[in-house]
């Protein structure tokens, strides 16, 4: 009776937790379309006082979070950035850039075309026209870095068919809405799950000779092993597998910012390491686009999240779950070292 009265309850939980997912969904959303409605009637001094007001209150109060950034700055920087104090202003800085991020990204939906360009200061884009000629379509490899999420907008505005990888929230609501906002600013979304028809949307953008935003940051669940700031992390091979079966070329891309201003910074192509065995391709390519990444971030420290390392306290990240997982169906591909000049860590 005690094991038949556990499953009758089951179902409610997951219907009233479902409810509340649900709930909290609605309510972002209703606050997102109140914010994005009067954000033009706001001045830009007053709306950027506010969020800095508002960054510093979840800094301080969302400890978690902060911690976390500590620890990971401490971790990899502990010897470039020995003082505590300069650290935690590090973390400050870079949880302040996500939330002038997030308010510039709104406000954009209401530039012009002309004004984005004038905000937004491409350099590099050259490479992107000489690409295009080939027909091929366009990589554009990105991270968690600046402002990112204003690299299509940019590049838009500028007339390139521009789409970007996106993981869409699970509410169907909320994921239409941010969907709706990207395609103001001209940036077309291909959802990153299911793969299988994540792959056919890419594959199709390229043959449209698009250029496609892929964010290689996050090292959850690849099956690539590579360094990443000291750190054995499990990257993705997509990105790698797509430069070498479509020859599409790879241009790393970051928008970050310098003084009062926004550059979208285009760099020459990456090209993918190719050998007679594709695995190996595969895998020196994951690792030398991944050192691109982080010789970015060394760049631009204080314009990253810092939330995405693996834990180093010994207890699991969902990374190492996700190895486990893996590990059960085939051994992750380790990749070999890749010979870089290092970056200087800028510091302000």
């Amino acid at each position: 009776m005690e094991h038949q009265s556990r499953m009758v309850r089951k179902p409610g939980k997951s219907k009233l937790r479902e409810l509340l997912y649900n709930f909290r969904y609605r309510c972002g959303e209703q606050a997102l379309r109140s914010f994005v409605h009067i954000l033009p009637y706001i001045p830009n001094g007053m709306t950027r006082g506010f969020t800095r007001l508002m960054a510093r209150t979840t800094f301080i109060f969302m400890r978690g979070y902060r911690k976390r950034m500590a620890e990971n700055i401490e971790s990899v920087l502990g010897q470039e950035i020995p003082d505590p104090r300069e650290r935690q202003k590090l973390a400050w800085r870079a949880w302040l850039n996500f939330a002038l991020g997030v308010l510039e990204t709104a406000r954009v939906m209401y530039f012009s075309k002309e004004k984005i360009i004038s905000t937004v200061v491409l350099e590099g884009e050259e490479h992107i026209q000489r690409a295009l000629e080939k027909g091929k379509g366009v990589l554009a490899l990105s991270a968690h870095l600046g402002n990112f999420t204003l690299i299509g907008a940019r590049l838009a505005a500028s007339g390139y068919p521009f789409s970007a990888v996106i993981k869409s929230p699970r509410n169907q609501r909320f994921a239409k809405l941010l969907d709706h906002y990207r395609r103001q600013i001209g940036i077309h979304t291909i959802a990153a799950k299911p793969r299988r028809q994540a792959v056919r949307g890419i594959l199709q953008a390229l043959r449209e000779n698009r250029i496609v935003l892929i964010i290689a940051d996050e090292f959850r669940s690849g099956d690539v092993m590579v360094d990443f700031f000291g750190v054995k992390v499990p990257a993705p091979r997509g990105p790698a597998t797509l430069a070498l079966r479509t020859e599409a070329a790879t241009l790393p891309m970051f928008a970050i910012r310098r003084a009062d201003r926004i550059v979208l910074r285009v760099d020459a192509p990456l090209l993918p390491l190719r050998s007679d065995d594709l695995e190996a391709s595969v895998v020196g390519t994951t690792a030398l686009y991944t050192r691109r990444i982080e010789a970015a971030i060394r760049e631009y420290p204080d314009q990253w999240n810092w939330i995405g390392l693996q834990r180093r306290d010994g207890e699991m990240s969902r990374a190492d779950m996700a190895l486990i997982q893996e590990s059960t169906e085939s051994r992750p591909s380790e990749a070999p070292a890749v010979e870089t000049e290092p970056v200087p860590l800028r510091v302000k």
